[in-house]
């Protein structure tokens, strides 16, 4: 630990993806930063959502994955342009880890897991010259910016003439983001958004039937609907609602329509490769002596959780008529009532205004002092597109913060 009286060149708050890749680029240009982490061990949310397997960016184009940013794209595309998918892949190749490229266009490490990765990045990094000061909490920022950490040794304070922050958003807190550096950056005169969940599940408000009998269970292969915006994939259903990748991909326009309207429901297609008017056909046919959900699962192979949501929006579904059934599973209506808090979530949305930034990512109200990741106000759905965003932040961070120090030096 440096001494507090000593300046430090390089301050990093954070080891989480963000910080440490502005690590590696100040290691890379001859500095030792110190990276300042609250948790015991680096990277803890890195190496949780490593453990279903770690989707570190995607394969489309550039243009189109540009687009999965929505409305920050604009404030986004220099950094990922600079530090592209592909980049990513040859990044992670030179810490040794192969990846591949799945089916739906993900980008993976072969061996699925985060932790090879990591341990061969923070090797890297120690070789490079990296310090990593475990168990360090920031608590304040010193009129002179100053940091102020709790540790197991007690209060310490650190002078650093460059700093990043890249403390997170305020989802999975367990794991060490949990937006506690708020007050001293609104202290500081930075303008910040509110915190609200990202790739998260939303309650619907289920009869206690469909709970019991269905919580748990997915909804494979639908089309789910909101204005615009439509998403073909899975789901699963919930003790609440719904959650799971089909409903993480409209997460941010669902929480705006929220916002807006307080509910409001998606719709969804639960037979996307077979037509109104095939469906309607079907449904005409004499149904006999079967039983109604025989009928159905013989006309149209809805049974399960699927057959179930169409008789949670329409109880008296027997009675209806073939047109009107078949409209009925083309926009069945899936009512939404709130997402869920945001400790469920998988990131958020909020942070730091771009606003209060410069191109640079420095907080304008605090020069020499630059942000990057997810406590920046971005948002993104799951699919390699977070982490990629979180990378090329850090790198674009760090360019600034050396040429802030530069520009610092005697000539």
């Amino acid at each position: 630990m440096p001494d507090p009286t000593d300046v430090v060149d390089f301050a990093i708050i954070g080891a989480g993806p963000a910080g440490l890749m502005a690590a590696e680029v100040l290691c890379a240009a001859g500095h030792k930063p110190h990276v300042f982490e609250a948790m015991p061990t680096p990277a803890r949310k890195f190496l949780m959502a490593g453990k279903s397997g770690l989707n570190i960016a995607h394969s489309e184009p550039i243009d189109t994955f540009l687009t999965r940013y929505g409305t920050a794209k604009g404030n986004l595309e220099t950094a990922i342009r600079a530090f592209s998918p592909d980049d990513v892949k040859t990044w992670a190749n030179g810490l040794g880890i192969e990846t591949f490229t799945g089916s739906s266009g993900r980008i993976f490490p072969t061996a699925f897991k985060a932790s090879p990765l990591l341990r061969s990045w923070l090797k890297r990094l120690e070789a490079g010259g990296a310090h990593l000061h475990a168990r360090h909490r920031l608590v304040s920022l010193g009129k002179n910016g100053d940091l102020t950490f709790t540790t197991p040794e007690g209060e310490k304070t650190v002078a650093a003439s460059t700093v990043l922050y890249a403390l997170g958003g305020a989802s999975w807190p367990k794991l060490g983001a949990n937006g506690d550096w708020q007050n001293a950056f609104k202290h500081a005169g930075v303008d910040l958004a509110g915190f609200q969940p990202s790739n998260c599940g939303f309650d619907c408000g289920w009869s206690s039937f469909f709970t019991e009998r269905f919580a748990g269970e997915p909804v494979k292969n639908v089309k789910l609907c909101l204005g615009d915006q439509i998403v073909q994939g899975d789901f699963v259903v919930t003790q609440t609602g719904v959650e799971g990748s089909a409903i993480y991909a409209l997460s941010a326009q669902m929480r705006e329509a929220i916002n807006s309207a307080h509910a409001f429901s998606l719709t969804l297609d639960l037979t996307p490769d077979r037509s109104l008017e095939r469906l309607s056909s079907a449904l005409s046919q004499p149904r006999g002596k079967k039983s109604f959900a025989t009928f159905l699962k013989k006309t149209t192979s809805l049974t399960g959780a699927k057959a179930a949501l169409l008789r949670e929006a329409c109880p008296d579904l027997h009675t209806q008529p073939a047109d009107v059934l078949a409209a009925l599973i083309k926009a069945c209506p899936l009512p939404i009532k709130r997402p869920r808090p945001i400790e469920e979530a998988i990131s958020s949305a909020g942070g730091v205004k771009f606003e209060a930034l410069d191109e640079n990512l420095m907080l304008r109200a605090m020069p020499g002092h630059f942000c990057a990741g997810e406590m920046i106000d971005w948002d993104a759905p799951t699919g390699g597109y977070l982490l990629t965003a979180c990378f090329a932040q850090g790198r674009q961070a760090a360019h600034g913060m050396l040429t802030w120090q530069a520009k610092r030096q005697p000539k």
